[in-house]
């Protein structure tokens, strides 16, 4: 089988996790036996380009004729079975997936954002959810708050190119759905349920779990939507040290309210920007991995590495969360009583919930609200030991590279057997 992977990168001073999980991807296939054949653009190529080429980039992610034609070249030569696109912005454009079909090539896209419909691609603005733009023509919204890199001419050209390229994206041959949520904002979009597939991303195994630390970790880009802000306002309704020590991993715009906040309490500890063997000596040293979102996340790595590690989860209740730690179909019905701590044995995973905690197959969702998770974080501590097996198994079952490569290549070869 030979694909075709298409994707522009993001710049490397902003790190994504989007650039890895192609890497990845790209690394497991080959592994399997496929042929890739990597199209590849990246964001960091832009102040190298010529003058000429930098006057059309305005146009670039409606049409990129230098992609196009590169493109074209490329599958003309090579003629492969399916193309497989992940980010087309702004030096390859949706108009890939024209290419690809003038040349009879099915398109594939894993949705990493809600960039069909939103210009930031995050349902996310001014520290709140917003879905301002959906069901418009035309993200009138995102033009007049500047949603696109804050500027309101941009934001007007990619408001554009989400409507201009709306059959672009309605024409594309099978969607991959990172979760359960990603699938309902695509039906939302209309895309029919045939052409939904829900395949999660997977990480490396690191091997047998370490026993699980002690106090929780929150990892990742330290910005707004992450959830910061949610969860130290939690933390501090604790006495210092009751819940054993909050680990803050990560860089952003929100460094200087970590460093406050571990000046300020001793249970709370600063570890800055980690490389790989310190994400996993942190990863070994907690019991629970935190993942506070205040936006719909789509698919947080941070929660599959942990789930890896044999570490359950507690997050919010919003975009995949719920899907990646098994609460979208829960084992255990949310708590009906007052929100208030609830107390157990240690080890009891099975504890009286709070109202509005909800327990999955590997950790626990809650309402992004400080004082519902204020209450789940002893929940999650006492259970923490019982639901660590289990974090470990839906890894195996759900997220391990060899049963994940297995799945997108299953796709790929329905996809090009329907187009033929």
């Amino acid at each position: 089988m030979r694909i075709v992977v298409a994707h522009n990168r993001y710049r490397e001073a902003q790190p994504s996790g989007e650039n890895t999980i192609v890497d990845a991807e790209i690394a497991q296939l080959s592994a399997a036996g496929v042929e890739v054949l990597p199209f590849l653009r990246s964001s960091d190529e832009i102040p190298a380009m010529s003058k000429p080429a930098k006057a059309l980039l305005p146009i670039s992610p409606i049409w990129a004729p230098k992609a196009q034609h590169d493109l074209d070249r490329l599958l003309t030569e090579h003629r492969p079975d399916v193309l497989h696109l992940h980010n087309p912005y702004p030096l390859l454009s949706p108009w890939v997936v024209r290419t690809a079909h003038k040349r009879g090539v099915p398109v594939v896209q894993t949705v990493h954002n809600y960039r069909q419909v939103c210009s930031s691609g995050l349902y996310f603005r001014d520290g709140v959810i917003c879905q301002d733009c959906r069901g418009r023509a035309l993200g009138v919204p995102a033009i007049v708050h500047r949603c696109y890199r804050g500027s309101r001419a941009q934001s007007a050209l990619m408001a554009t190119t989400l409507a201009v390229h709306r059959p672009t994206w309605k024409s594309v041959d099978r969607y991959i759905a990172l979760t359960t949520a990603v699938a309902d904002h695509l039906r939302d979009y209309g895309i029919p349920d045939e052409r939904i597939v829900v395949k999660p991303n997977a990480v490396p195994d690191p091997g047998t779990p370490a026993p699980p630390g002690d106090g929780f970790l929150f990892m990742g880009r330290l910005s707004p939507e992450k959830g910061l802000d949610l969860l130290l306002n939690a933390w501090r309704r604790h006495p210092v040290g009751s819940l054993g020590p909050l680990r803050i991993a990560g860089d952003g715009e929100l460094r200087p309210l970590a460093e406050a906040a571990a000046a300020d309490r001793p249970d709370v500890v600063y570890l800055g920007q980690l490389d790989r063997p310190g994400v996993r000596a942190a990863l070994a040293g907690s019991a629970v991995v935190l993942a506070t979102s205040t936006w719909h996340d789509v698919l947080p790595t941070v929660i599959i590495e942990a789930l890896a590690s044999g570490r359950p989860v507690l997050g919010t209740a919003l975009g995949g969360i719920p899907y990646l730690v098994g609460a979208d179909d829960p084992r255990e019905p949310a708590g009906t009583g007052p929100a208030e701590v609830a107390t157990a044995a240690p080890g009891d995973g099975h504890v009286s919930l709070p109202r509005g905690v909800q327990r999955g197959e590997a950790g626990w969702v809650v309402a992004p609200d400080p004082e519902a998770l204020a209450a789940a974080l002893p929940v999650a501590r006492a259970g923490a030991a019982t639901l660590a097996p289990a974090a470990r198994t839906r890894y195996e079952r759900t997220f391990h590279p060899d049963v994940v490569t297995k799945r997108l290549i299953d796709i790929y070869a329905d996809v090009a057997g329907s187009r033929r």
